[in-house]
């Protein structure tokens, strides 16, 4: 990805998700968290964060045309 085909910086793409999804793909890709650390974390079923986590990487490769 060049800077000069899209200009959005990965702190741009997060912050036009949801708040859940961005939280959760914050800490599962940019603080290494597992989804069973991160439902810990949040209090919430591991099926969850891990639904929100493909859901999430198919929204952000829409966004970048992947």
């Amino acid at each position: 990805m060049s800077s000069s085909s899209n200009p959005q910086t990965l702190a741009e793409l997060l912050a036009s998700l949801p708040e859940e999804e961005r939280i959760i793909l914050t800490l599962h890709y940019l603080r290494s968290k597992s989804s069973g650390e991160i439902a810990t974390l949040l209090s919430v079923p591991e099926r969850a964060v891990i639904v929100v986590i493909e859901s999430g990487k198919t929204r952000l490769k829409a966004i970048l045309g992947l």
